[in-house]
């Protein structure tokens, strides 16, 4: 069966990103790779970058990783409003739901508060301080 992870790029701040999604989520990164640790004569890297995430990755749940990247400065800035895709998360409970939301809201933009949806779960949408789009949600098998 596959399994899919989110990936999201960042434009230099996918650390800070990263440990504010810690703090929510719990956990440990399961590896963490500068732009200077892939440095070569083929690849260089500049100064100005070199500290930047190139591969991050939080567990949450037993299967599912969180990934994300600084996108190097040649390659141009990401769209950090772009509305294309969200990121979903399933709890196990209404109160984790709530929690999630609560933590990972904060300091975004709320588009759908906690509560019933038209789909049939109970679910809350927003936009976290980093531009990023979630939906936490939780699904009664009932």
């Amino acid at each position: 069966m596959a399994t899919i992870h989110s990936w999201i790029n960042f434009n230099g701040n996918a650390e800070e990103a990263f440990t504010f999604y810690k703090s929510v989520f719990g956990g440990e990164f399961t590896k963490v790779v500068r732009f200077k640790d892939i440095s070569s004569a083929e690849y260089p890297v500049s100064e100005k970058e070199e500290n930047k995430i190139m591969y991050i990755a939080l567990p949450i749940g037993a299967d599912t990783l969180l990934i994300a990247n600084d996108v190097p400065e040649v390659l141009g800035r990401v769209n950090e409003r772009e509305n294309r895709s969200k990121i979903l998360v399933s709890t196990d409970s209404k109160e984790e739901a709530e929690k999630l939301f609560a933590g990972l809201s904060a300091g975004g933009e709320v588009e759908g508060p906690m509560g019933d949806s038209p789909w049939g779960s109970f679910a809350g949408v927003f936009r976290d301080k980093y531009g990023i789009e979630w939906i936490i949600e939780f699904r009664s098998t009932k």
